[in-house]
């Protein structure tokens, strides 16, 4: 089922706007004020546009990670109002030393925000401690209190909207190839998220664990995959926050759908684990032995 570009440039296609016509122009993306940074892979200079797609019978998926930055990245406040303090001010890592601190106050390390903590290998120089962004609570004195980490994932596709895309830049009309690699999200996001969900466990000071945000459908294509929705608990050291997030309807042409909190589930490290090994959701015995069968005429 082809994939159709449902937001490019930050805008439904059928947005006449000027707002709209200067962002496609300026091959501009509205979430970050500046262009569009999410590429073709062959032609490295030239921007997608692509935000959000949409297949016939399925609800839109954001496919830039980009996207669920809107609002001056509204999830990273969203996240730190439910962690640590409601209303507390959110400073750039790298500036946090000339904050006022008389409030409560975040400090955010991240790409494009006090920048990215740069942190060693595991044992014998494998695997990865990175993640997307750091939150941490600051005291009065501005030493480290707590912190939590956040991944921040969208889905990958297959095929292509290039010409679907170009003729929407023309004002014309192609079909998209496009399609949603759901596979990809079970094989490479949840284990990224159970490595690094166990490193930061063993992390006094991060005693809510980790925060997951991604697209609605997502999230629903992980909860499918672990057999159904896993059991909550509450924050601990270890603990999985997944929320998820989707465009909303547009309010008027000229304006970014808004984007829009649709919920939240904490469970642990170890239910999540305990469902991807489990029997959940396998089909019938004996399956391969009657495909053989069949393919043996």
């Amino acid at each position: 089922m082809a994939a159709d570009l449902w937001e490019f440039f930050g805008y439904p296609p059928d947005d006449n706007s000027g707002e709209a016509a200067r962002s496609r122009t300026e091959r501009d993306c509205p979430f970050q004020a500046a262009r569009c940074t999410k590429l073709f892979p062959r032609d490295g200079n030239e921007p997608t546009g692509a935000c959000t797609v949409k297949q016939a019978t399925r609800d839109p998926v954001v496919i830039c990670p980009i996207r669920l930055y809107a609002n001056d990245f509204q999830i990273l406040r969203e996240i730190a109002d439910e962690a640590f303090s409601p209303g507390a001010q959110l400073v750039d890592g790298n500036r946090a030393s000339q904050a006022d601190l008389s409030s409560p106050t975040v400090a955010v390390f991240g790409k494009g925000r006090g920048g990215e903590l740069r942190l060693p290998r595991g044992a014998g120089g494998t695997g990865g401690y990175f993640v997307d962004w750091v939150l941490a609570l600051l005291d009065s004195h501005g030493e480290l209190d707590e912190f939590v980490a956040v991944e921040v994932q969208t889905i990958d596709t297959t095929g292509s909207y290039r010409a679907q895309r170009d003729a929407l830049l023309s004002g014309s009309v192609a079909a998209s190839t496009a399609g949603l690699n759901w596979e990809n999200v079970h094989k490479r996001i949840l284990p990224q998220l159970l490595y690094k969900g166990n490193v930061l466990r063993r992390e006094t000071r991060c005693r809510k664990g980790l925060f997951f945000v991604c697209p609605g459908p997502v999230y629903k294509s992980f909860e499918n995959r672990l057999g159904g929705q896993p059991q909550q608990f509450p924050y601990q050291p270890g603990a999985l926050t997944s929320r998820w997030y989707d465009p909303g309807p547009q309010t008027s042409e000229g304006q970014p759908r808004p984007l829009v909190f649709k919920g939240q589930l904490t469970t642990t490290l170890e239910q999540v684990a305990t469902a991807i090994a489990g029997t959940q959701g396998l089909p019938d015995r004996d399956v391969y032995a009657r495909a053989i069968r069949e393919a043996l005429g």
